[in-house]
């Protein structure tokens, strides 16, 4: 079988799979996210944490609920992390620097997950598991919450009502996350991902040579930083480790699990609001964008663009052999348009062409399709914002979801769109402004630039992913990259809750004949059209002196 046809046939697969449980995945989010009765383990944890379930929260008691939770998470993990030499499986470790602790901490909590440290060689089984799997679990879920919020938001008539964020928490964790990825953990157990909590090894090499070897709980790990759009890896390697990511079956799995609650999400919104035209709308918006990064990623790496890559006749420099071209641009498309960051490759390795696309799928806002919940609430903020430009075309008040858009809800969809861009190229230019950053780039010049900008790019929009050239342990790079992620992850929640409040507040207007259709094929392309022209005009002189003139030379 050649190259070619076996990445075509591995990319009708993997989205044969994801459309055989687009319907049913999102029809049960909808119903895990719709009041019904608790079941016992949920009721114990509801007393455990002094919960009433039955109370249903307003605005400020949801987004405070979001807020306390977080914060606990991120001084929890950080005791735990800079205090590891203390715990049970450390394998005699000592606890992480206060500024990688924080970096890491606010890493987890914010589904980011950017490592600037090699897991293997830094952190014990208990950190592993009780600091950054919980997290990867609740910070999904999180997400997930707010998404329902939001949509509640939008259903609710004059009030202030957005449901119970423990409730939506708990069962989320317990209903979804949870369920599937015990099973997914024996599917890649059985694709030969390690699971174990042996020692580490020393072997001899057929050199001679003395080769360490490390186990873990990787494959419980592993399905829950895909499922949950997070990415930090068990390994330094992550997911181009062959304990990790072994061949191209659990490769295929491991996408396919990034993908799959991003892109069942539409159907549940459609559900919730009893409108599945309007999810089918967001669906294609989303897909569209994803299939288009795809296509243009794999042409990118398989034309062998530049001069390196025709000298050697592949551009597989930092792509492992037994997953081939094809199935590392796909990996590298589908990890960057979610806010997941587990790579498969090295990015910094891709062709120009290559990276800048992988890149400016971050810069979109991850919106194709997103991380877990945030990639869905934010591309019904870009449904706002459309459906805002569609009114101001037409001289009428633009509606959304039978709710009037007014200057106070502009005003936090604005705001919204704003901070991302805010958190990438302030942070970007206070870099490299700095006289000790070329120090950190492997690579000077252009190249050395877009690893700057990507790595605030990745942890500005949650995704975790890195030009890995760069080196970013000083204080500075931990703690700037740090504050980008709390930054890009809980400022646009605030906003979005807040937006959610105010259409919650406001009474449905009757759709007329002069009521902008928002499920048309037309509404589709004037939500990727804006898109694609507010990140064009927002970072092409950006692209425009990394990736683009690299391309270019």
């Amino acid at each position: 079988m050649t190259a070619e046809l076996s990445g075509v046939l591995t990319i009708v697969a993997l989205i044969g799979l994801l459309a055989l449980v687009h319907v049913p995945l999102g029809d049960y989010l909808a119903a895990v996210l719709t009041p019904t009765r608790h079941n016992r383990a949920e009721r114990a944890t509801y007393r455990l944490l002094g919960v009433n379930p039955d109370n249903q929260q307003s605005t400020a008691s949801y987004l405070l609920a979001v807020l306390g939770f977080s914060l606990a998470g991120l001084v929890v993990l950080f005791l735990i992390l800079v205090g590891q030499g203390a715990l049970p499986f450390s394998r005699e470790l000592p606890g992480m620097p206060w500024d990688m602790a924080f970096n890491t901490a606010a890493s987890f909590v914010s589904n980011t997950n950017w490592q600037s440290y090699a897991g293997e060689s830094t952190l014990g089984y208990t950190a592993q598991m009780a600091g950054l799997a919980v997290q990867n679990f609740v910070s999904a879920a999180t997400g997930i919450a707010v998404f329902a919020a939001v949509v509640r938001g939008f259903l609710a008539v004059r009030s202030d009502i957005l449901g119970n964020f423990w409730v939506d928490l708990i069962r989320i964790c317990f209903r979804l996350l949870l369920p599937i990825s015990v099973v997914g953990a024996v599917i890649l157990i059985a694709t030969g991902v390690v699971q174990n909590f042996a020692p580490d090894q020393t072997i001899t090499t057929i050199a001679g040579g003395q080769q360490t070897l490390p186990g873990g709980p990787v494959a419980s790990q592993e399905v829950i930083k895909e499922l949950g759009t997070n990415g930090g890896g068990f390994f330094n390697a992550n997911s181009s480790h062959p304990f990790e990511n072994p061949n191209g079956l659990s490769n295929l799995f491991e996408i396919f699990l990034l993908l799959v609650i991003p892109f069942s999400l539409p159907r549940t919104l459609g559900t919730m609001l009893r409108n599945q035209k309007q999810g089918l709308a967001i669906l294609a918006a989303m897909a569209i964008l994803w299939l288009t990064s795809v296509v243009l990623t794999v042409w990118s790496e398989v034309s062998r663009i530049g001069a390196a890559p025709q000298l050697a006749g592949a551009a597989m420099e930092g792509k492992e052999v037994r997953f081939g071209t094809w199935a590392s641009a796909l990996f590298a498309a589908s990890t960057t348009g979610t806010s997941t960051g587990a790579v498969n490759s090295m990015h910094d390795s891709f062709t120009a062409p290559g990276g800048g696309v992988v890149m400016l799928n971050m810069l979109l806002g991850e919106v194709s399709p997103g991380g877990v919940g945030s990639g869905a609430y934010s591309m019904l903020v870009m449904a706002v914002l459309a459906t805002f430009i569609a009114g101001l075309m037409v001289g009428r008040t633009p509606e959304f979801l039978g709710k009037k858009i007014g200057a106070r809800e502009m005003t936090y969809v604005a705001l919204f769109v704003l901070i991302m861009p805010v958190c990438v190229l302030v942070g970007t230019a206070v870099a490299m402004s700095l006289p000790s950053t070329p120090d950190a780039m492997a690579n000077s010049g252009i190249h050395g630039f877009s690893e700057v900008v990507y790595a605030y790019a990745s942890a500005g929009n949650n995704n975790g992913s890195a030009f890995a050239g760069i080196t970013v342990t000083s204080t500075f790079f931990q703690v700037t990259l740090g504050l980008a992620m709390l930054i890009g992850r809980f400022v646009p929640i605030v906003l979005v809750l807040a937006l959610a409040g105010s259409v919650a507040r406001a009474g449905t207007v009757p759709k007329t004949s002069g009521t902008l259709p928002t499920h048309t094929p037309l509404f589709i392309g004037l939500l990727i059209g804006e898109v694609l022209l507010i990140t064009g005009l927002t970072f092409f002189p950006t692209l425009a002196l990394g990736p683009i003139a690299e391309a270019l030379l």
